[in-house]
């Protein structure tokens, strides 16, 4: 299976220069927690989260009126290709522990995400015991990631 045959195919993206309180916003009316950061091409340059929101603005006393969202998002963006198996996605999420995947194209534009959620929406096909423990590895905090 592949990773198109998975993932959100609709996904929410800012620029980097896009104020965090317009970022939270689009969290709120979409229902995501995580948004892409794309530079004037498309492609993914960034990925924040609405914990990046709480420990690295509100928690910093930052003004997310005034502050954009290129101070304070993930820059080292873990992401896969549209056309990868899911197996290795999967294991790309485990291994990183992260929770979501941007997707791109052969060009690197940002094309869907792939999430837990699309992948325990997909368990039958993928299989529940391989989702389980990636989801497992995603979330433990024991992980040797976690402890560097």
């Amino acid at each position: 299976m592949k990773v198109k045959d998975c993932m959100c195919n609709e996904v929410c993206c800012v620029n980097p220069d896009t104020k965090l309180n317009e970022v939270a916003k689009l969290m709120s009316d979409n229902h995501i927690g995580c948004i892409p950061v794309c530079d004037e091409n498309n492609c993914v340059c960034g990925i924040v989260t609405d914990r990046d929101m709480v420990l690295r603005c509100v928690a910093c006393d930052k003004d997310a009126m005034q502050t954009p969202v290129s101070e304070i998002m993930s820059c080292n963006v873990c992401s896969c290709t549209e056309d990868d198996d899911m197996v290795n996605a999967e294991n790309k999420m485990s291994k990183n522990q992260v929770r979501r995947l941007p997707v791109c194209d052969d060009s690197n534009h940002l094309v869907g995400i792939l999430t837990m959620g699309n992948l325990a929406n997909n368990d039958k096909l993928l299989g529940e015991n391989e989702v389980c423990q990636t989801i497992s590895n995603i979330c433990d905090c024991n992980n040797k990631k976690n402890a560097e």
